[in-house]
């Protein structure tokens, strides 16, 4: 099953610095249909202007997962954490007991992001926050672990939930495959460009909620970015 939201149906909010698009119910957009998929709770497309963005803030309970898409978002945290995400990087903060951050674009230009919210396997833990480069060229024509709380995903970032953050890019034409294990639950979302998911056809930024496939075959009609959750 396949369930395509186009970015046209989602949930939206902006203000003189934030323009946001919501694939799930967040904030003052709410929608009972979508509520998440799976573990996956929420998944934001935020574009912030220039020398802007989310002032010190609390979080707890959340595997949250902010990827770059243009730009860079400068990271800062209540326990001393201080970062730059450029596009194409990802950064994980597990927000365990409770943490304070905030996230600004320091930058000249605006920066887009993709942030993504899972729910973590148990409550509480102490919190943290990491960063790591993700070359684009390490992930061209194959789906690479970003972030990860499943065995053996030592390469990906860590989180607190039995679910995988992917990305890939993909040359016109061309294909990646992955297989979706019996009882969980598959969102992507293309970055950039356009493909077919198991023929369902999707422009850049629309969704789509996959369930009961167990390949899901991308094949990318122009050059494309992919990022995808797989999660419970």
């Amino acid at each position: 099953m396949i369930v395509k939201r186009e970015f046209s149906s989602l949930g939206g909010f902006s203000n003189d610095w934030l323009v946001a698009r919501h694939h799930f119910s967040f904030g003052h957009y709410h929608d009972p249909s979508r509520m998440g998929w799976g573990n996956l709770r929420v998944w934001n497309d935020d574009a912030i202007k220039a020398d802007s963005g989310f002032d010190p803030h609390p979080h707890s309970e959340m595997e949250i997962i902010t990827y770059v898409r243009d730009g860079a978002i400068t990271h800062m945290d209540s326990l001393g954490n201080q970062g730059r995400t450029v596009a194409g990087d990802v950064q994980v903060m597990s927000a365990g007991s409770g943490i304070r951050h905030a996230e600004y674009n320091r930058e000249i230009d605006t920066t887009r992001i993709f942030q993504i919210w899972i729910l973590p396997d148990e409550r509480g833990g102490e919190p943290y926050w990491n960063a790591r480069e993700f070359p684009k060229g390490d992930r061209a024509g194959e789906l690479i672990v970003l972030a990860s709380g499943v065995e053996g995903d030592d390469d990906a970032l860590p989180i607190r939930a039995q679910a995988r953050v992917l990305g890939a890019t993909v040359k016109a034409g061309e294909s990646v495959e992955y297989r979706l294990g019996e009882g969980r639950h598959a969102y992507m979302v293309p970055a950039k460009g356009k493909v077919e998911v198991n023929g369902v056809a999707l422009d850049a930024r629309d969704g789509a909620a996959i369930k009961d496939e167990p390949v899901i075959t991308i094949t990318a009609l122009e050059e494309s970015e992919i990022v995808m959750v797989d999660s419970l």
